[in-house]
């Protein structure tokens, strides 16, 4: 007669099973004299979700107040910028600017004009140098007119930038013309900038678009804006910011257990991702392995301790719930195995010490 399981496992070493057996209120453990467990877990409910909705609308207020900085102010005339100085019947002043060559010059060369050089002046006939850096076009003429009224009567002077060269943004990541854009006497928007470059392109992230800013850097989504009822064409750029559109890629949430296919799931177009979105994009629950009642998300804080977040997904209810719950960059998503499938598999494992215990149990016989 072959021995019994129970033998088999005593001869081989074991004599529990992992898993296979249900604590007992004796062995149930209980934290009223020792520490706490190291994380907490929250529920995903109604309020969890109104309360990341009033997180993520003032996230928004404080990067729009901090952005807007009084609103655009007139263009101010610096170095590399070209002027175009008219005196009115005066042709002789127009020899000293230059004229246009007839072939079509390089989009890098510069046009006919007077340059400010990198000290911020201008060389003018009978004005000689005249500092015009951080000035209006209203405020040269105005200058110019008061120097040359000292040899000719009432000049009537006209001065326009022909070419905008010393302000700046820099545009980067995922639009269809990365590179650089030139401020001009039109203030630019974010909008302004991404359009020049051409548009975002299809694997654009414009939920957190980066704006780097004299060291400081911003998170802007265009779609939250217009969802806490800001208008994203109401936050300008200034010279010298750099811009930069990230891939969804790089906003992915891991997605892994008893699922139908373990992922890196992706937020769409706009920058959002919930919960059930990323149980969608990885084929939802494991019909055969899967408990619902164990899903779970795990973040990163700046805290040493991660926040975790638990939902029961037996109930259409909890799947609105959800569709609602927001995730995050970096989030991973976890659906638990069932008591049978531990089972199962724990059984897997033995199954090769079984059968060693059961060979040799028959050779000793």
């Amino acid at each position: 007669m072959f021995p019994s399981v129970a033998a088999v496992l005593t001869a081989t070493g074991c004599t529990t099973v992992p898993g296979l057996q249900m604590p007992s209120a004796a062995t149930q453990p209980t934290y009223k004299n020792a520490a706490p467990p190291p994380v907490a877990i929250q529920e995903i409910d109604a309020g969890l979700v109104e309360a990341q909705q009033t997180v993520r609308t003032d996230a928004e207020r404080v990067v729009v107040q901090q952005l807007l900085g009084g609103g655009p102010s007139g263009y101010r005339i610096g170095r590399g910028d070209v002027l175009q100085i008219v005196v009115w019947d005066h042709p002789e002043f127009a020899l000293g600017q230059g004229t246009q060559p007839a072939t079509q010059p390089r989009q890098a060369d510069a046009p006919a004009g007077t340059i400010v050089d990198d000290a911020g002046n201008i060389q003018f006939p009978f004005v000689g140098q005249l500092r015009v850096e951080g000035l209006s076009t209203d405020a040269v003429k105005g200058l110019l007119s008061k120097r040359l009224a000292e040899y000719f009567n009432s000049p009537q002077v006209t001065v326009r930038i022909a070419s905008f060269r010393s302000k700046q943004v820099f545009v980067d990541g995922e639009v269809h013309a990365p590179g650089v854009q030139q401020i001009n006497d039109i203030p630019m928007t974010i909008m302004d900038a991404i359009s020049r470059s051409g548009g975002f392109t299809a694997d654009a992230d414009q939920g957190r678009v980066l704006l780097t800013r004299g060291g400081q850097r911003y998170i802007v989504s265009i779609s939250g804006l217009v969802a806490a009822g800001y208008d994203p064409s109401a936050l300008f750029l200034r010279n010298r910011d750099l811009l930069r559109v990230p891939t969804r890629s790089e906003s992915g949430v891991y997605v892994m257990g008893e699922v139908a296919k373990p992922m890196t799931a992706l937020p769409k177009p706009d920058g959002s991702l919930t919960l059930a979105d990323a149980l969608s994009q990885s084929g939802s629950f494991n019909l055969a392995t899967s408990d619902p009642r164990q899903l779970y998300v795990v973040r990163r804080n700046t805290e040493t301790k991660p926040a975790v977040f638990h939902l029961d997904a037996r109930s259409p209810v909890a799947m609105v719930m959800a569709g609602q719950f927001g995730l995050k960059p970096g989030d991973v998503v976890y659906v638990g195995p069932t008591d049978l499938t531990i089972a199962y598999r724990v059984l897997s494992q033995l199954l090769p010490a079984i059968g060693a215990g059961l060979t040799g149990a028959v050779v000793a016989k």
